[in-house]
């Protein structure tokens, strides 16, 4: 990318196909010093190895292009390619680059030489080639998932699938032979310590939606924020986090992790961070794989750990049941959803919460819901073509809904406390008797209703 002074953006330094052997070579040559090494290495110390490693054999590599008589290695060429054979032994390889680029927020990879990078202020750009040919992607990333620091997690035919948590927070999805060509998404989450506030500055909600949802914190509500994938789901729930006393014990439960609430000065203490885990081999009689440890198994173990308030990054299936029971104790549970509209991530959860088991009729898993969630929270995700033509994107919440029990016909009611305006932006709309009653903490109520009076709103005052 213009700008980035990374030895991996000048290819005239680099022989890639020179790289990938050194790395092979350097791996094997690692793995066997470790065997060999009677105590147990700390990660600093393999890196340190491995340093070593790959600038003997690189020292090797110019004495035999010497002998043969092929050009001697600049100075700057010497330092590009360690660089360069250190980041795939150890880091992301040509992906790294990329990752430690502050103005790249996603990266999305279709074979080795499609690469998009969406930027923080949400332009795309191309982005340059991240390995040398498909199979050498492929090659790599069953590499990653190998040395995974969580445990290895395999990448193959059998398992087409990836999933990882990088250095730094990024997270890491790939598929391959399931699809035309490899596909990696990385996410960047470059929003740790956010707030509401930080968000009502970039124009994501308006002041007074901003204080309705921290009261609503405040009140123990139990929230769940939908939107499709990339709407800033994640930040959003940071936000809100945000807003819950630091002496309050929570819990965080995700596939990979996400959030990294744990890592805010002044919460290290109080927040625990739980990560799901896949198995490895055959399924047993009820589906699972040995050593796999679900999101489920997860929030079940919880419960006996005197937490305030749990916190699951994404829910995708039956979780949802174990969370409802979170919710119906009224602890101000948050999580998130794929959906498409607020009244969607209703109908998507109720599905998810029939995976439990036949036991959840649909009737059984809606009253459920009705009764535990009170608050959906909507962002909207617009993709748009700037005046010069730049490819951009627009993150904003369009709704938020109350959820109560009623409607004979659908077993919930939803209520728009706020509801998508002209520009798609939320807008007061309906406020239900009891959520004035979130005054008391902080709701600027006079402002909401003063905003609904201006733009004709009815059933507010």
């Amino acid at each position: 990318m213009p700008g980035s002074d990374h030895p991996a953006d000048a290819p005239e330094l680099l022989d890639w196909t020179v790289v990938a052997g050194l790395r092979s070579r350097a791996s094997a040559q690692l793995t066997a010093a470790v065997s060999s090494d009677r105590g147990e290495l700390s990660r600093e110390e393999r890196e340190e190895l491995g340093r070593a490693i790959v600038l003997d054999l690189i020292e090797q590599t110019m004495a035999e292009d010497s002998t043969a008589g092929r050009p001697a290695w600049s100075f700057p060429r010497q330092r590009a390619t360690a660089t360069a054979v250190f980041d795939a032994l150890f880091r992301l390889g040509r992906l790294q680059p990329l990752v430690d680029d502050d103005r790249v927020e996603n990266i999305m990879v279709t074979g080795h030489d499609q690469v998009r990078l969406e930027l923080t202020d949400g332009t795309k750009v191309p982005g340059p080639p991240v390995a040398g040919s498909d199979e050498e992607l492929i090659e790599f990333l069953s590499f990653l998932g190998s040395r995974a620091q969580h445990g290895a997690r395999g990448f193959s035919e059998a398992q087409p699938s990836l999933h990882l948590q990088l250095d730094g927070g990024a997270r890491l999805a790939a598929t391959a032979w399931v699809v035309p060509r490899p596909f990696i998404v990385i996410r960047r989450h470059r929003l740790l310590d956010i707030s509401l506030d930080d968000l009502v500055v970039s124009g994501t909600l308006s002041p007074v939606a901003a204080s309705f949802l921290a009261a609503a914190v405040a009140a123990r509500k139990s929230i769940v924020v939908s939107g499709a994938q990339g709407a800033g789901k994640t930040t959003l729930v940071r936000a809100l986090c945000a807003q819950i006393p630091a002496s309050e014990e929570i819990g965080t439960f995700e596939t990979e992790r996400e959030l990294h609430l744990d890592q805010l000065a002044g919460r290290e203490q109080n927040v625990h961070s739980w990560e799901a885990r896949p198995g490895a081999g055959e399924r047993a009689a009820d589906g699972s794989q040995a050593g796999e440890f679900t999101l489920d198994d997860a929030l079940h173990d919880s419960f006996r750990f005197n937490l305030s308030r749990q916190i699951v990054g994404e829910v995708r299936g039956k979780e949802i049941w174990t969370m409802l029971k979170a919710m119906e104790s009224g602890t101000g549970s948050i999580s998130t959803t794929h959906a498409s509209d607020a009244v969607a991530a209703i109908r998507k959860l109720v599905t998810c919460a029939m995976e439990a088991g036949r036991h959840v009729t649909h009737d059984l898993a809606t009253s459920k819901l009705a009764a535990a969630v009170d608050v959906i929270v909507h962002l909207d995700l617009e993709d748009y073509t700037d005046t010069d033509g730049t490819p951009r994107r627009r993150r904003r919440v369009a709704e938020i809904v109350a959820v109560t029990p009623g409607e004979v016909v659908t077993g919930y009611a939803a209520t728009h406390v706020f509801a998508p305006g002209p520009d798609g932006a939320a807008v007061p709309h309906t406020l239900p008797d009891e959520y004035r009653a979130l005054a008391r903490h902080g709701f600027d109520l006079a402002g909401y209703l003063a905003q609904a009076e201006q733009i004709g709103r009815r059933g507010v005052t």
